[in-house]
């Protein structure tokens, strides 16, 4: 009797080789920018380490002091005006990776994705454990770690545009929202990940708390030079199909002038049209792109609020609940796990409803007085605080989420591109080089504020909420519009 073929066999041959390609560069793309976040977040758990409070340590018999009030700092952040001097380093990568993701598109059109983003996670690599090893060689100058900061953010701003439109490239529109939004939460889970390993070494040497995270990344670059795939064809897969044939029929008229289809045969001059547009879109191009400046608008001050949370949660949660690092850093955690959820069912209502904008501006409105109760009422208790970290990140970052996958990837394959496939880094770059304003800010103004009392910090943070809402508006009331408008042509 001959066996039938064993189901794990069937189950592989069951998937088509598109797919199969399709999960590998998913997967692969995922643990790249996993890898990015993971090299970001050590400076926020170790900024509890680099100032402490040094009544509550035991000091070493054999250790000769002067000043006992500070002897367990490190300089230069034993001074007074250390959350001023964590601004400077937040702000020196913040703001080189804000002015850097403008550049970044352009150059990720017109080089190689695999090349750009290998060579920028082993420069991100390299900068990340110098960093560290700040610690070994004993280093006090602010200026050195600045500097690294600086350098560390503009080599970061390689990752944003190249892994989008290498995901652009692979998957179409239909259910983008979803996928993209179980895809973002990379930027979560590499939270999560750089928070429990530098949470790790930060008590005993906070120098590995950087160079563990910086040979990951360093890692994941030699990984992506020999596997990454930048576009379908090259592999004999087929392309995705970025938008409906009744969306393509409907706006033929108004974008294909010279065009014309005959017997479902696209024509030669349509052809030509096709390949004069492959040329890199310019950045005013891309700003007239509908919808563009109002989502870059809004994420500027959405990546505000979840930039300030990145940064300066753990030693807010250490400050006010009085815990230690490590244990401020893993409670920490728990914010960047709501947003994984938050993005996922951001990406999941914006698919069914077919309203990016909507689905962004109703998240933000209740995350607002949610920040609110969650400063007012958050320490309360163990219980509570877990509650409202889980509902505030997902809040908080599911808009974000939403935003720098979805909605940049439906902008950069818009139908006004005339099929343009280069354009999807530039937009990228634009809407997330304009949010990184925001997140430049965010922890610059926080560490400015925060002398004044964590309150204020807050209202500063649910202000910035509502007026990203605000430049969603025109947005908003254009979905609604037309949905009021099929729902009144179906009632006929």
């Amino acid at each position: 009797m001959k066996s039938s073929l064993a189901p794990g066999i069937q189950l592989i041959t069951s998937i088509s080789r598109d797919s199969w390609y399709r999960s590998f560069i998913l997967f692969l793309t995922f643990l790249f920018y996993t890898a990015y976040h993971l090299s970001r977040k050590p400076i926020s758990i170790v900024k509890s380490e680099l100032h402490r409070n040094c009544s509550t340590v035991i000091r070493p018999a054999d250790l000769n002091i002067t000043n006992n009030a500070t002897w367990c700092d490190w300089a230069p952040f034993d001074q007074d005006n250390y959350q001023m001097l964590f601004g400077v380093l937040d702000n020196s990568f913040l703001v080189a990776y804000a002015i850097g993701m403008f550049f970044s598109g352009i150059f990720g059109e017109r080089l190689p994705l695999r090349y750009y983003l290998s060579f920028g996670m082993l420069m991100s690599g390299l900068f990340t454990v110098l960093f560290g090893l700040g610690f070994y060689w004993n280093i006090h100058s602010l200026g050195y770690y600045a500097f690294i900061q600086v350098m560390n953010g503009i080599m970061q701003t390689t990752g944003w545009p190249a892994v989008v439109a290498c995901i652009g490239n692979w998957f179409g529109k239909g259910k983008r929202g979803f996928i993209m939004g179980v895809w973002n939460s990379h930027t979560s889970v590499g939270n999560i990940l750089g928070s429990l390993i530098a949470g790790v070494y930060v008590s005993s040497a906070w120098g590995m708390s950087f160079i563990v995270p910086g040979l990951i990344i360093a890692s994941t670059g030699i990984l992506c030079f020999f596997f990454l795939v930048e576009n379908p064809e090259d592999v004999n897969c087929s392309p995705p199909q970025h938008h409906n044939n009744q969306e393509s029929s409907e706006r033929a008229p108004l974008l294909q002038n010279s065009s014309h289809i005959v017997n479902g045969a696209i024509t030669t001059e349509s052809t030509e049209i096709t390949a004069e547009h492959t040329e890199a879109i310019s950045f005013c191009g891309a700003l007239r792109i509908p919808g563009v400046v109002e989502f870059s608008l809004c994420l500027l001050f959405a990546k505000l609020v979840s930039y300030t949370f990145l940064y300066w949660l753990p030693l807010y949660i250490s400050n006010v609940a009085h815990f230690e690092a490590k244990e401020a850093g893993d409670m920490s955690t728990l914010f960047d796990a709501g947003g994984i959820v938050g993005g996922i069912l951001a990406g999941l209502v914006s698919d069914y409803t077919g309203g990016r904008a909507t689905t962004c501006c109703i998240m933000l409105l209740v995350a607002a007085p949610m920040l609110f109760l969650y400063n007012a009422i958050g320490q309360s208790n163990l219980g509570t605080t877990v509650g409202m970290l889980l509902l505030c990140g997902g809040l908080v970052n599911g808009p974000y989420a939403l935003i720098t996958t979805a909605v940049s990837a439906d902008l950069g394959t818009h139908e006004s591109l005339k099929g343009n496939s280069r354009a999807l880094a530039t937009v990228t770059a634009i809407i997330d080089g304009t949010g990184s304003v925001g997140a430049a800010l965010g922890p610059l103004l926080a560490g400015l504020i925060s002398p004044t009392g964590w309150n204020n910090v807050f209202y500063m943070l649910i202000s910035a909420d509502l007026l990203a809402c605000l430049f969603l508006s025109r947005v908003v009331y254009k979905e609604v519009r037309g949905w009021c408008g099929r729902g009144s042509r179906g009632s006929e």
